[in-house]
């Protein structure tokens, strides 16, 4: 990988991949053909690898839900890119501060966090439901839908088949527009109407939703 140092030096082994003022389609061909992909349990670790800085993700799977189509997408070392994510997301126009979450801490909440506050999660789970034997529901108050007891089965299925890189840039959500203007990225949902899954995925995890309501909270 490269980070700046005048015009570029050589990263340090373990980063994910940086950039400072590089040229977004300059950008985007490290994620696209990274130095090395990291696992759930190099995330998880201590020290962790992650960057506690802004920066764009890119997971890649060596295992795919079968219902989703991987037609043009990037291929990388045995693993198939399906998503690309942001932390933290551009700052709101009221005005409001910018969110001080991190690729770090972004990282580290969708591989152990749950489907209500990822939404890598919720898709990942909404697809592999039946595989897994999980099933969205309502849990506490009634307002938070997780895979309850299922977001175990769904962090050991990301450990095994979920992989990741990432890029420190200061302003990530310029570089994941153009990564999702050029590739094809069946699991984002924001910013992809081009992607001819994208109603597909919506009505499986609207789905789950459904059912959810259907059902006791838990």
């Amino acid at each position: 990988m490269t980070r700046r140092n005048g015009a570029r030096e050589t990263a340090a082994p373990w980063d994910g991949s940086r950039m400072d003022v590089e040229p977004t389609h300059e950008a985007a061909a490290l994620l696209l053909r990274p130095h090395r992909l990291f696992t759930r349990d190099e995330v998880l670790g201590h020290p962790c690898p992650v960057a506690a800085t802004p920066g764009v993700y890119a997971w890649y799977f060596d295992e795919v839900p079968a219902v989703v189509p991987t037609d043009g997408c990037v291929r990388h070392d045995g693993h198939t890119l399906l998503y690309v994510g942001i932390s933290p997301g551009k700052p709101p126009a009221n005005g409001r501060g910018p969110s001080r979450q991190t690729v770090r801490s972004r990282l580290r909440y969708h591989y152990r966090g749950n489907a209500y506050g990822s939404t890598l999660r919720l898709t990942l789970g909404s697809l592999l439901a039946d595989d897994l034997g999980i099933e969205l529901r309502l849990v506490g108050s009634g307002t938070r839908l997780t895979f309850a007891s299922g977001e175990a089965e769904l962090s050991r299925w990301m450990g095994r088949h979920a992989h990741v890189c990432w890029l420190e840039t200061p302003e990530p959500w310029l570089l994941e527009h153009d990564m999702l203007q050029h590739n094809v990225l069946p699991l984002n949902l924001d910013q992809n109407g081009h992607s001819p899954f994208r109603q597909t995925l919506s009505a499986i995890r609207g789905a789950q939703r459904a059912r959810a309501r259907s059902l006791p909270v838990i």
